[in-house]
């Protein structure tokens, strides 16, 4: 099991940015691909981006295309959520997920993510 802490969140204009971050602890993080999702009030868990487990593929959610940008440090424990061009429609709790070892034939995007973290709430002003 990992634990994961997000961190990074806040309000911020339309327009700018923000990068959060996931600190890990526990088993190797090297082990988990790493996701982060986010909850809009009212509407459902949706995917925004993950990362495998070297960092060598990412994939995003249509939405969050050439706006974010996923990436992972493993000496650090820690994968990061670069965001940018912030729109008040990105207004959610965003969460770090983590799934260990998945197979080599599993979706980032869509595979059962296994720990989460509390989330981080960001806040876009029009």
């Amino acid at each position: 099991q990992v634990h994961l802490v997000e961190s990074g969140g806040g309000l911020v204009q339309a327009g700018g940015s923000l990068r959060l971050s996931c600190a890990t602890s526990g088993r190797t993080f090297s082990s988990y691909a790493m996701g982060w999702f986010r909850q809009a009030p009212g509407k459902e868990r949706e995917f925004v981006a993950g990362i495998s487990r070297n960092g060598d593929n990412a994939n995003y959610a249509d939405s969050m295309k050439g706006r974010v940008a996923i990436s992972r440090v493993n000496a650090k424990n820690t994968v990061y959520l670069q965001m940018n061009s912030l729109k008040p429609e990105d207004t959610a709790l965003y969460y770090c997920a983590a799934r260990w070892r998945p197979g080599p034939s599993a979706n980032i995007a869509t595979m059962p993510y296994t720990d989460w973290g509390q989330g981080t709430l960001v806040t876009v002003s029009s």
